[in-house]
C-alpha cells in the first residue's frame, strides 16, 4: 500500500505512529475524520481506542477548491438552473465517471487533496498487518460528495479495498438525550416501499418511476420474495412494487415495530434539511409539514422529528435499519445544519441508515444517456438488492462495502458502465 501525497497542512509537530504500533488485530481499529469548512477546511481525527491522541490539519481552500469543482460537475446532480437531461449528458456523455482512465484520475486528485500522508502512514501500518481497519468520516457541507469508499490509495486500488468505510453523524444527533436505538431483530419485519406511485405523478414526470417494469425473472422480484412473511404491508411479491396508497398513515404504525425500512423512490431537498422529502403515496389531504405539490403532500424530515399531526405532534418511530435508495437522500451534509431524513432516522431510533451522495441515474438514464452503455445495463436494480441485502447483515456497513469491493473489481476489469462508481460511489452507511 503507498499512499498518495495530500497537500495538507499538518498541526503535528512530528510523525509518530505509536497510536497504532501496538495493535496486534484483537480487535477492529477505528478512526473518526470530521471534516469542517471555517473559511480554510479544517480536518481532526482521533482513534477510538486513544482519544486523548487526536491530530489535526487544515487545508487552504485554494488547494481543495478547484478539485471540488471538478467533481460536482462531474457529477449528475443538476446545477443550479440545469434541466436533469442536461445534468446526464454533462455526467455520463461528457464527464469522467464512465471512464475508467478519466475518473481514476479524477478520484486520484481527490485522494491527494483530502487525506492526509499522516493519516496514510498510519492505516499503512495496520494494513501490511492484515487488520483492516474502519473509518467513519463526518464530512464538512463542500467535502459532503466526496465518494470516500472509491477514492483511490495504490496504483489501481481503491480505500475501500483496505478498510471499512462509513459515514458518522453529527455528535448532537448521535448523543442526543431524546434518542432511543430501536432494538435489531434479525427475524423481525421489514417494511418495504418500492417506487410508491406518487398521486399527480403523470404531471410531475420527475416523480414518476424510478424501477420502470419489474418483470417475473427480475432479481427485485426474488429479493422481495425472499423476505416472505417479514414482508409490510403484506402481500405477494408481485404487488410490492409501485403501490398506490402508501402514505404515511400506512408506514407509521407499521414501522414502530419493524427491523428495517427500505425505500426506493425520491427525495428532494429544498432550502433547509428539514425540509429534505420522502415521495409517497400521500394526498393532498393528508396532514404533514409540506404545502402539497400538485397531487400529493410530500413527508419531511421534520414531519418525522416532530410528527405529521399538527393535533398530536407525536414523533415518528424508526426501525434499527433504514435504506433510502433516492436521489441523494443522503444531501443534508452539505447543509450548515445537517438535519435532514439521515439524522431524523437517527433521531428517531435507526442505527444504520444507507444513503446517497448525489443524484442516482435511473436504467433508463444510463441507457440513454451513457455512451458505452448495452441496451440491457441495469444499475439501481442491482444497487437495491445489494442494498436490501446488507440491511440484514450483521455487519450492514461491511455488507454494503462488500458489495462496492466487487464493483471495484468488475469496474478494474471491464470499464462497463454498470460498475462505474457513477452509482456505486454514491452509497454511503450512516452508523451512529
Amino acid at each position: 500500500m503507498r499512499w498518495r501525497r495530500s497537500r495538507g497542512k499538518s498541526r503535528i509537530p512530528h510523525l509518530d505512529l505509536g497510536v497504532v504500533d501496538g495493535l496486534d488485530g484483537s480487535f477492529q481499529p477505528t478512526v473518526q475524520m470530521k471534516y469542517v469548512d471555517a473559511g480554510d477546511l479544517y480536518l481532526s481525527w482521533r482513534w477510538e481506542h486513544a482519544p486523548d491522541e487526536p491530530r489535526l490539519l487544515y487545508f487552504e481552500r485554494s488547494d481543495v477548491a478547484e478539485v471540488l469543482t471538478e467533481l460536482t460537475e462531474a457529477l449528475p446532480t443538476p446545477l443550479p438552473g440545469e434541466s436533469i437531461e442536461r445534468a446526464l449528458t454533462r455526467s455520463l456523455t461528457e464527464g469522467p465517471l464512465t471512464d475508467p482512465e478519466r475518473e481514476t484520475a479524477l478520484l486520484g486528485r481527490l485522494t491527494r487533496a483530502f487525506l492526509p500522508d499522516y493519516l496514510g502512514a498510519e492505516l499503512q501500518t495496520l494494513v501490511e498487518r492484515g487488520i483492516r481497519p474502519r473509518l467513519r468520516i463526518q464530512p464538512s457541507p463542500s467535502t459532503g460528495q466526496v465518494p470516500w469508499e472509491a477514492l483511490p490509495v495504490d496504483e489501481g486500488v481503491r480505500l475501500v479495498e483496505h478498510l471499512d468505510v462509513a459515514t458518522l453523524p453529527p455528535a448532537t444527533v448521535r448523543h442526543s438525550p431524546e434518542r432511543r436505538i430501536s432494538p435489531w431483530d434479525p427475524a423481525g419485519p421489514v417494511v418495504a416501499a418500492l417506487d410508491p406511485r406518487v398521486p399527480g405523478s403523470a404531471a410531475h414526470p420527475q416523480l414518476g418511476s424510478v424501477l420502470g417494469p419489474v418483470g417475473e425473472d427480475s432479481p427485485l422480484r426474488a429479493m422481495v420474495a425472499g423476505l416472505g412473511d417479514r414482508l409490510r404491508p403484506a402481500g405477494p411479491a408481485e404487488q410490492a412494487f409501485r403501490r398506490s396508497g402508501l402514505t404515511r398513515d400506512v408506514l407509521e404504525p407499521l414501522l414502530a415495530d419493524a427491523a428495517r425500512f427500505l425505500y426506493v423512490g425520491h427525495v428532494t431537498t429544498a432550502d433547509h434539511g428539514l425540509d429534505a422529502r420522502l415521495h409517497l403515496g400521500c394526498g393532498p389531504e393528508t396532514t404533514g409539514r409540506a404545502a402539497p405539490v400538485g397531487g400529493h403532500r410530500p413527508l419531511t424530515a421534520a414531519d418525522l422529528v416532530l410528527g405529521h399531526r399538527p393535533a398530536d405532534p407525536r414523533p415518528w418511530r424508526m426501525p434499527n435499519r433504514v435504506a433510502l435508495v433516492a436521489c441523494e437522500s443522503g444531501g443534508e451534509v452539505r447543509f450548515a445544519e445537517p438535519t435532514g431524513l439521515v439524522a431524523a432516522a437517527i433521531h428517531a431510533g435507526a442505527e444504520y441508515v444507507v444513503s446517497t451522495r448525489w443524484t442516482l441515474p435511473t436504467d433508463a438514464g444510463v441507457r440513454r444517456f451513457a455512451a458505452t452503455a448495452e441496451a440491457d445495463t441495469s444499475v439501481i436494480g442491482d444497487a437495491v438488492v445489494a442494498v436490501d441485502a446488507a440491511g440484514d447483515a450483521p455487519d450492514p456497513v461491511v455488507a454494503l462495502n462488500d458489495w462496492q469491493r466487487a464493483k471495484v473489481a468488475r469496474w478494474r476489469e471491464t470499464g462497463a458502465v454498470a460498475h462505474s462508481p457513477v452509482v456505486w460511489g454514491a452509497f454511503t452507511t450512516t452508523h451512529g
